[in-house]
């Protein structure tokens, strides 16, 4: 008998400085019930879901800094959402940035069952841009400058009926991401972002935006036999275009549901996960093909370098 999940992708729109939490939690609290309507297991959020990317500003004050980042989790502003999930029976993953009791800064995801109880989380590992002050940019990208390195590695959770893994923004670029939870046997990868259309450093790149977004999400959930959905905060958000395009990505490599707008946008698909089972018994059956004795070079070495001579 198929495993189905029906998974319901909820790409948010636009989120400026002055809107509220509540307003937030609001609008994905609309989602929710739509996708309820859709019958969907899981709703996926995307990345610093709450607030705007407000890696985007150089800031000093720590009180102006800390303001976009979550105490606790779920909060007042956000308890709405859980209840309403609780209330509904739909499981949720929900991006946001994280400030630990000891102080520590992350660009974290939590994973959310039907209860409403998380059962698992991720911390970014993969962080881009700059840590300094660049103002020559049209806009900044200080994940580096905010946010620590990820802590907890790419876990991956019996939930919801499968293996879930999540990643953030991004680690969807990194092969390593896909692979580490690949081999705990993972079934669905839930992947939300905020990605700039514009490259400060590489204009040449931004023709490219949307292509890149699905050659690395398709790739991954091929070379992993697992699904992907990956789920856009996108459009013109004070005045920086992010892309949309969010997808649910087959084991097969396939776009099975994809946005049209970069609005608030609820895109449902039934995900059946044993279709990662072919993939994962033949062409990437990991226990018979890989030769993780060669592969030495990827965890002993950071930068690249050129042969001798």
């Amino acid at each position: 008998m198929s495993r189905i999940v029906t998974v319901g992708a909820a790409q948010m729109g636009p989120i400026q400085r002055a809107h509220s939490r509540r307003e937030v939690v609001a609008r994905m609290v609309e989602m929710m019930r739509e996708a309820a309507s859709h019958r969907c297991d899981l709703v996926v959020f995307p990345e610093l879901t709450l607030t705007t990317f407000f890696p985007r500003w150089w800031m000093e004050d720590r009180n102006e800094i800390d303001a976009f980042f979550e105490r606790e989790m779920p909060s007042n502003e956000t308890a709405p959402l859980f209840n309403e999930a609780a209330r509904l029976g739909i499981g949720f993953s929900l991006g946001y940035a994280e400030l630990t009791p000891e102080g520590r800064h992350f660009n974290t995801a939590v994973l959310v069952d039907k209860s409403a109880r998380i059962v698992g989380k991720y911390r970014k590992i993969h962080l881009p841009g700059h840590a300094g002050h660049e103002p020559w940019r049209a806009f900044q990208h200080l994940e580096k400058h905010y946010f620590e390195v990820g802590d907890l590695s790419w876990g991956v959770w019996n939930a919801l009926g499968g293996h879930m893994g999540m990643m953030i923004c991004n680690d969807r670029r990194w092969p390593e991401s896909y692979r580490v939870m690949g081999l705990q046997s993972v079934e669905m990868i839930l992947l939300g972002y905020n990605t700039p259309r514009h490259n400060p450093p590489a204009p040449d790149h931004d023709r490219l935006s949307e292509f890149h977004n699905q050659l690395v999400m398709q790739a991954g959930a091929y070379q992993n036999g697992t699904w992907v959905v990956g789920v856009a905060k996108c459009g013109v958000e004070e005045g920086c275009e992010m892309i949309g395009g969010s997808s649910i990505v087959a084991p097969t490599g396939e776009v099975i549901g994809q946005a049209l707008t970069q609005d608030d946008e609820l895109i449902v698909a039934r995900c059946d996960l044993d279709l990662t089972k072919s993939y994962k018994a033949s062409t990437f059956n990991f226990d018979m093909h890989r030769q993780p004795d060669q592969y030495r070079r990827i965890v002993e070495q950071r930068g690249a370098v050129g042969p001798e001579g």
